[in-house]
């Protein structure tokens, strides 16, 4: 057993109670009012290694009292192997960005996770529960939202029980959905945001929270597994429009949202402005890198003149162009070790419109520790 933590240290690695480490990437967390107890959970990335071919082992959970120390809970939803659900077998379809949601209307726990099949093709697999830790059954399986390709997601439900989709249409734009009553299929209405011509640009891993009867929007610019600027959006309703605040890490001379990307932010009950940027820094071994290499690969390999067989090329020419050498390279997503990936988990501070901020901000600053009791 391991000593209990009482701090939050971003970026550090993070044990579980029985001292392994904790595989919940694009994570979230989702807090059970009845048990007073904390479920973290996420992509399992436990077997995944550069080179073998496995993207994501299934969903896992850990439950907490205090945010700190985090007990394994095991597979809430276990890859499928024998072939019934292609789109959970690890050796057909990779799993990414699960989101569960609780209705309160049919009583079930509903889980949507994106799937990217090896052909290049994505879609969604929806599942739902009795229970938060499951069993799962599967309820829909090569969902296309609207008959979009979609990308990165969030899940959020508003107090009067209707649900929203927040998801990237891949390379394009947001698009924010009404789901359907059981929260597992979409309405048809939709609201389309931030359209950009080809990625860096395109913005993924919506984020969605709200605080004083406002929305809020964090994305991550289109980078793969390397990191770039966030970016904090707000609007007045669920649909927007929703009007660009900027960067919520100004500080960060790197320009790589402190060497992270965040999934999600969880609103800490009982704390009167407590919201935790729930991130993961999935290249620890490169935080030497600024986001100037990653902007000039994609902006180039993606603007429509360069063939898909010269990127590659182009990577390396641009490593020697950098003097990357050794372990000291920027990792291609191939080449990035997720099973050895850490969290970086940091409080939001709210800035009120000035003279610098005309609309209010949403700033994330650095901290090497930090407390939940130190937040009212």
């Amino acid at each position: 057993m391991k000593e209990p933590y009482t701090s939050i240290r971003p970026g550090e690695p993070l044990f579980d109670t029985e001292g392994k480490r904790v595989q919940a990437h694009g994570g979230s967390i989702f807090y059970d009012e009845q048990e007073e107890t904390y479920y973290f959970y996420g992509e399992n990335k436990e077997n995944t290694h550069p080179g073998n071919g496995i993207w994501t082992w299934g969903v896992r959970a850990y439950a907490s009292k205090d945010l700190y120390n985090w007990e394994d809970k095991g597979l809430i939803i276990e890859p499928s192997l024998n072939g019934e659900h292609d789109s959970l077998n690890p050796y057909k379809a990779m799993l990414d960005r699960p989101h569960i949601i609780y209705n309160a209307s049919t009583k079930k726990y509903v889980c949507w996770m994106k799937i990217m099949q090896f052909d290049g093709q994505q879609t969604e697999t929806v599942a739902t529960a009795d229970a938060f830790l499951g069993p799962y059954t599967v309820v829909r399986e090569g969902l296309k939202p609207l008959s979009m390709s979609a990308g990165d997601f969030d899940l959020a439900v508003a107090k009067d029980g209707k649900a929203y989709y927040f998801f990237e249409r891949v390379h394009s734009e947001t698009i924010i959905a009404d789901l359907t009553p059981d929260y597992t299929d979409v309405t048809g209405f939709y609201s389309e945001h931030f359209p950009k011509p080809y990625p860096p640009f395109v913005r993924e891993a919506t984020a969605h929270f709200i605080r004083d009867y406002k929305h809020y929007l964090i994305t991550s610019g289109t980078t793969g597994y390397s990191p770039n600027p966030s970016e904090v959006a707000v609007a007045d309703t669920w649909h927007g429009p929703y009007q660009v605040l900027g960067n919520p890490h100004p500080t960060d001379p790197s320009r790589t949202s402190f060497h992270s990307q965040i999934s999600s932010v969880f609103k800490v009950p009982g704390k009167k402005d407590l919201y935790i940027a729930i991130g993961d820094r999935w290249q620890p071994e490169a935080t030497h890198v600024s986001y100037d290499f990653a902007e000039e690969f994609f902006i180039n390999a993606f603007n429509g003149s360069m063939p898909r067989e010269a990127r590659g090329p182009y990577r390396e020419a641009l490593i020697e162009k950098y003097g990357y050498t050794g372990n000291r390279r920027p990792p291609s997503d191939r080449e990035t070790d997720t099973s050895i990936a850490t969290y970086v988990w940091l409080p939001l501070r709210f800035v009120e419109p000035c003279e610098e901020y005309p609309h209010g901000m949403v700033l994330i600053d650095w901290k090497d520790e930090w407390r939940i009791e130190d937040y009212e």
